[in-house]
Parts: C-alpha cells; structure tokens; sequence
C-alpha cells in the first residue's frame, strides 16, 4: 500500500470515528435538543485543543451479535486539551453509539485517562449521557463501572473531579458522578436516579415523571446531588469553564492569582449600616459577600439548596477563596442537617486543593425539633465541626451579629485552629440568645414580679447590654479584633498575606472517622 494510500486510510478512519453512531443518529441527538459528545467537548475546552486517545478503539464482545456492531470509539470520547490554557482531562460519552451504554473497553477508556490526570496532576471532566451498563455485556459492564468508581475515590482530593450531566445516568452510572467533587446539570435533559419511573411503579406504586425523579431541579433544591443547574449545554460549560478559574491543578498546587484592579483597600461605608438595629431583622448576607469580595464576583455553590447556608468561591486580591456564609434571610441562618453538610463538603474540598477558608457569621444556633433530632442533626452538625477542625488551610472569621451556643463553636471558632476571627460592632458573642438566657438566668425575677413581661423584657435588656456584643469575647482573645465593617476587605486581604507560608498539620494516621 503506497505512502498515500495509508494517509488516505487514515483520515478516512478518523472521519468515520468522527460521525460515532452515524448522521442519522446525530440528528435525533440534535432533535432531542442535545449536544453530540464532539459538540460539547469543543464547548468545554480552549479552541483547537483537544487531543484524543484511543479513537480507533472497538469492543470485543461476541454476544449476542455484537461482533457485527462495531464503532469506532465505542461509545465515548477520551482526551486531553486546555481551559484558560491549563490542562485538563476529558471523557464524554456518545449516546449516539449504543446509547452512551458503559462497556469493558469504554471503562477501560475512561480509567486510562484518569490516571493520566492523576499522574499528571490536572482536573478531570467527565461528561455524561449514558444509557448505563451495556447489556450485552454483562457483568464484565458491571465491573468496568467499579473500576472507574475506585479511582474516583482514589484521586479525590488528587486532582479535581468534575461531572456534567447532560442526559440520563442511571442505577450505577450515577456513583460516578456522586463520587466527584462537583455535579453540572442541564434543565429537562439531565436526569439523575438509582431505580427509573417504571421500577418505582413496580415496587412502591408510585407515579413520578423522570423529571421529578431525578431531575435537575429536583437535585437542586431537594437531595442537593447537584452543585450548579443550567437551563441549556452552552451556559453549563461556560460554568464549568468558570469553576476551573478558580481551582488549581492538584493538591500540591494553590490556585493561580486572578488578574484583579480592585484596591485591596477599597471601602465601602454601605457595610457600616447593612446589619439592621433589630437583632430580630433580617438581611442578605450575599450583599456583604459581594461587597468584600473581589469586584463583586462570586460564583456561589448549590444555590438552591439549603439556602441559610451560602457557600462558594471568590477571590481576595486576586487569590481564590473559599466562601461559607450563615444567611440570615433563610431561617434566621440557622444551621440545620441538611446546610451543615452542604458547609462539610465544600471545607473539605477547599481544604483538599489549598483554598483558604472565609467564613461570615451570624446564627442563631442549630434548628429544633423532633424533625432534625430523629434526622440525626448531631450527626450531621459533627461533620461541620469535623471540617473545619480537620482544615489546615487558612481559616478567617468575620463574626457581623449573632454567634451562639455550639453553632458558635462549629462556624470556625478559634479553638478549631481558626486563624483570625474579626468581629463587627454589631456582633453578639454569648451561649444563647438574649431571650433564652433572661428567662433561664432570671426565672424567679420574673415570675415573682408583679409584670412577668414587663420584667422579662427588663431583663432581656440587661442581659444585651451586658454579653450581647463583641467586647467580653474580644477580652478573653476568642475575638482577634473589633472592627469598623467598612474595613472588612483591607483587614481580610492582609490576614490572607501573612497566612500564604502557613503550616499546619494533623497527627500522622492512615483517616480520620468522619461522622458520616
């Protein structure tokens, strides 16, 4: 065969490889309102930098007539490229080619790319359209699945590990995902879930479309399974794209300084008069986010669920941060099963990849009821406490009003190794609220009195005076510094510069015991 002949073979080859399942199943990708595999890899990554690996790749099974039904690639697409220049690792499955469904030689795919990425010490991205384990297959499917479940946990906290959901995941194509680090899903084409519709008809009789399943808002909002929700492909891979800004490489590496106009002694006066007078009152904590943050920029996590907790990245003169706020404007900013989980992971994910920790404070401590203590709330509290303890990484506190009880404890507090705690005027330091401690401390007072109320509200006021404010706290040093709020910034930029050659490390074992 001559020279040109070979070249010819070659580029007929990669063209074919190029079409996967073919241009008619390309077209129904497309009528289903869905990328092609192809389509979003070119989406995700820097232009003209994809290079792919085995893409002359088959299956070898012979079930079934398999032999006969070969496509080149197999059902996914496998590589590497850049995203902001910085290399990353890609694997997106074809539904056009058997349904995206996970054979021997796929799993084998996706491993080897894996442990290039860990190897190597780059992101990587995992785009999932997947009918799940091919049938014909079998059980060498199934194991193919374990095989990339265990380098999932292998390399977390290695490299980072993002999914995008962008069609089905079913049964055990969803522990893959699960076990990364952050889930992307698209609007009414994502669907994530262990048993689908029909068998929940079967077993429990109930009827529920996909959508409400397992979609993405649903993820969003009820399980918390997804971390960013998008309602078209195009802005979810922008998203991803915006996520790797703020993330490093590795866990041997920080992430890379932003490019940042913002003075690092910007002030801003509106912080003076954001938390109301009434300690009852309530206000967005996102604003004094944004505020401190630079140019205003923060791409919050799992928006939608657990919403008295706001979690997220930004940065602080051009270095990325970790953000972990109590919102005030969602159930007082009390922490709860569900929101302190939420904080749990995200600390630890910043922990893992050198991300230095903020926290902005204001709870009024954790939710009653027989709800949350039959759900485990003190479970589910420990892992919060469990985070930011086990965290080496720099750990700043601005405490903007209330820190109470064990809440206090958890957010951070100096005796879990936090390195500044900064408080406001305006911030109350005790073991519970003004109301709760009166009417302990009081009792007799006031039930003895000839106005009950009149002389609890007395005392209430006695009480603030006396413990709700910063200054007992900031006299036994568990408060750094009282500070104007409008210096907020200045103050958390500087901390953050002389933290950058912090060491800290924990005692020499194999893992802690997370109170999962």
């Amino acid at each position: 065969m001559s020279r040109e002949r070979k070249l010819l073979e070659l580029k007929e080859r990669q063209d074919k490889a190029k079409l996967g399942g073919g241009e008619k199943a390309i077209e129904k990708q497309h009528q289903r309102g869905k990328l092609t595999a192809r389509e979003r890899v070119t989406l995700l990554l820097d232009e003209n930098s994809f290079e792919e690996i085995d893409m002359f790749r088959t299956h070898t099974s012979t079930n079934f007539g398999m032999e006969d039904k070969k496509v080149f690639g197999d059902g996914i697409i496998t590589g590497y490229g850049t995203i902001h220049g910085r290399a990353v690792f890609v694997y997106s499955f074809d539904f056009t080619v058997f349904g995206g469904s996970l054979s021997q030689v796929v799993a084998e795919k996706v491993v080897k790319v894996q442990e290039m990425a860990a190897k190597i010490g780059a992101p990587i991205i995992g785009i999932n359209d997947s009918g799940g384990a091919r049938i014909q297959e079998g059980v060498d499917a199934l194991s193919g699945y374990t095989s990339i479940f265990l380098r999932n946990v292998l390399y977390s906290g290695v490299v980072p590990q993002i999914s995008a959901v962008v069609g089905p995941a079913a049964g055990g194509a969803v522990y893959s995902p699960a076990l990364t680090d952050f889930i992307f899903m698209v609007r009414n084409s994502s669907f994530m879930f262990l048993t689908g519709p029909k068998i929940v008809k079967t077993v429990t009789h109930e009827d529920v479309t996909a959508d409400e399943l397992g979609g993405a808002d649903m993820h969003a909002t009820k399980s918390g399974i997804t971390h960013f929700t998008y309602d078209d492909e195009h802005s979810l891979f922008e998203g991803i794209r915006e996520l790797v800004k703020y993330l490093p490489q590795n866990n041997m590496e920080e992430p890379l300084l932003q490019p940042n106009d913002d003075p690092v002694d910007r002030i801003d006066e509106e912080l003076n008069y954001i938390v109301p007078e009434n300690a009852n009152k309530a206000y967005d904590m996102k604003d004094v986010v944004l505020k401190i943050l630079d140019n205003g920029q923060f791409m919050e996590v799992q928006k939608a669920y657990a919403p008295n907790i706001v979690i997220g990245f930004g940065t602080l003169n051009g270095r990325t941060v970790g953000v972990v706020a109590n919102q005030p404007k969602h159930l007082a900013g009390v922490l709860d099963s569900n929101s302190s989980v939420k904080a749990a992971r995200f600390i630890r994910f910043c922990d893992a990849f050198n991300i230095p920790l903020i926290t902005f404070e204001d709870v009024p401590g954790f939710m009653p009821g027989t709800m949350q203590e039959f759900n485990g709330i003190i479970r589910h509290g420990a892992k919060m406490l469990y985070a930011y303890a086990e965290a080496t990484v720099p750990k700043l506190t601005v405490i903007t009003r209330k820190a109470y009880g064990g809440a206090f404890c958890v957010m951070n507090s100096k005796q879990l190794r936090g390195d500044f705690t900064f408080a406001w005027p305006s911030a109350e330091v005790a073991v519970m609220g003004p109301e709760g401690a009166s009417e302990i401390i009081f009792s007799k007072e006031i039930q003895t009195a000839d106005d009950p109320q009149a002389k609890l509200d007395e005392k209430i006021k006695e009480y603030r005076d006396k413990f709700a404010n910063p200054y007992v706290a900031a006299g036994r040093g568990i408060i750094d510094e009282v500070i104007e709020p409008k210096f907020t910034r200045y103050k958390l930029i500087k901390a953050l510069e002389l933290l950058k050659t912090k060491r800290d490390d924990n005692p020499p074992k194999k893992h802690g015991n997370i109170p999962l």
